[in-house]
């Protein structure tokens, strides 16, 4: 007799949990990089992880409309090895989901639709940024951290490259080195970049800021800080983008894009949390200098402020 297969969750083991762990999280990483037929198992995941938890490998594959063996694939690319594992962490992250969210989670998982009340617009645009703050913060390499703390903390100077919206994270993270008196230079415009980056030296720093990791303005200005000998560091959301590529140090950030565009904010939000991350490290290694210049930076504007009017 033919035993049905049981569309039971398998229960974890103590060795399995571990990588489980930001499955969602490296879904959405991972996905701009998949091919069209394991992005479409990608969109199925993200679109509902619960009900796919519950899914046989060919019903998911009949719902991403490819096949079984793509499906296998696609386990192996996000790190899973096989489809129990992925049931396995799709039920825990669903969990999770709901545990943190609850009726926010639900609202938080879509974009802003034409019929949504003002009150819900900001349950989901708290939701989802309180949530890309939550991955990013877990998923940031630690390590990769502190070597790009090292090497911006020891730079003779700081070229950053962003275009658009990362120009203005990169323009943050302009403002907060030069409060503490370290050269630092923002680049929105190409071709002012790749001039800049024919004055780099090795020890010198380029920071480019891509959500994408896929803008050539600021892909190509990258690329030429390195054939300088400068460090090079990427902060992006795909680790897998031609930006991370190119880089010798990747920050990433966990933001999550939606077509309404409410995923532009987010993904600035994450940005400047790491940007801070990378500021508060470098500081730190100064700190006493760094407190003074901070002091003094606050003051001048300060002492240019016209007294508040007392009304009684």
């Amino acid at each position: 007799m033919v035993r049905q297969s049981s569309s039971r969750v398998p229960e974890p083991s103590a060795q399995d949990a571990a990588p489980l762990a930001g499955i969602l999280t490296r879904v959405r990483a991972a996905r701009p990089s998949l091919a069209p037929s394991e992005r479409r198992v990608a969109d199925a995941v993200l679109a509902d992880p619960g009900q796919v938890a519950e899914l046989s490998i060919h019903a998911l594959a009949k719902r991403a409309s490819t096949s079984a063996a793509t499906v296998m694939r696609f386990c192996r690319t996000i790190g899973t090895g096989n489809y129990p594992q992925l049931r396995l962490a799709l039920a825990a992250a669903a969990a999770r989901e709901h545990a943190l969210g609850g009726e926010r989670a639900a609202q938080g998982g879509t974009d802003i639709s034409p019929t949504d009340s003002l009150d819900r617009i900001v349950n989901k645009i708290i939701y989802n940024e309180v949530r890309a703050l939550e991955e990013s913060g877990a998923a940031l390499d630690v390590d990769a951290l502190g070597r790009a703390v090292d090497a911006v903390a020891k730079a003779r100077r700081v070229d950053i490259f962003g275009v658009g919206a990362s120009a203005f994270v990169g323009q943050d993270l302009h403002q907060k080195l030069h409060r503490i008196g370290r050269m630092a230079f923002i680049w929105s415009d190409r071709h002012a970049a790749l001039t800049a980056t024919a004055l780099l030296a090795p020890g010198d720093v380029a920071l480019a800021v891509s959500h994408s990791g896929e803008t050539e303005d600021t892909t190509e200005p990258l690329q030429a800080a390195a054939e300088r000998g400068a460090t090079t560091i990427a902060l992006t959301n795909d680790p897998g983008s031609t930006l991370a590529t190119a880089a010798d140090l990747v920050l990433t950030t966990c933001a999550r894009e939606t077509p309404f565009r409410s995923g532009a904010t987010v993904s600035r939000i994450a940005q400047l949390a790491v940007v801070d991350c990378l500021f508060v490290g470098v500081a730190q290694r100064s700190y006493d200098a760094a407190t003074t210049a901070l002091e003094e930076t606050y003051g001048a504007v300060q002492r240019r402020r016209r007294p508040t009017r007392r009304t009684g």
